[in-house]
């Protein structure tokens, strides 16, 4: 298993958390971004800069994973993609996308997006805070409890 970060818009916490449980765990994690990324020292963590161009991050991760792998996003089609090729998606607030809700986000996502297309003021996400941090923190660990086994 290999953890996958859409890394362009991935909060720098929810980075440094993953960067933790990669380490402790020996799990190779691959950023993935179209611009230049730091990652710490680490023979199982490496970014991966994609050419700028939309969802070209996306299409890269979704062709490179194998099924079983975990992707890090926010991004409800590279999460349905991801889930379509028998991989796993976690967003950076702790929900785990599945087979079961993921149509219903990509629903409500395409009906957002539609009110904003028309004018509708619809607002953004609340702001990310420490609940937000411990709840990914916690569906991470859970996650890799479940299903990690060490890559060297």
């Amino acid at each position: 298993m290999h953890i996958w970060v859409d890394a362009d818009a991935c909060p720098g916490v929810i980075k440094e958390i993953v960067f933790r449980a990669a380490e402790r765990l020996q799990i190779q994690t691959i950023l993935v971004a179209n611009q230049m990324l730091r990652t710490p020292p680490s023979k199982y963590i490496r970014a991966i800069q994609v050419p700028s161009g939309f969802d070209v991050a996306d299409r890269h991760i979704v062709d490179q994973l194998a099924p079983g792998d975990l992707v890090i996003t926010a991004d409800i089609p590279l999460a349905a993609g991801v889930i379509e090729r028998g991989a796993h998606a976690l967003n950076p607030r702790g929900e785990l996308y599945t087979t079961a809700n993921i149509q219903e986000r990509l629903s409500m996502r395409n009906f957002m997006e539609s009110l904003r297309s028309a004018g509708v003021e619809t607002g953004g996400p609340p702001s990310f805070g420490q609940a937000d941090r411990q709840a990914f923190g916690n569906a991470l660990d859970r996650f890799l409890a479940k299903h990690a086994r060490p890559t060297a």
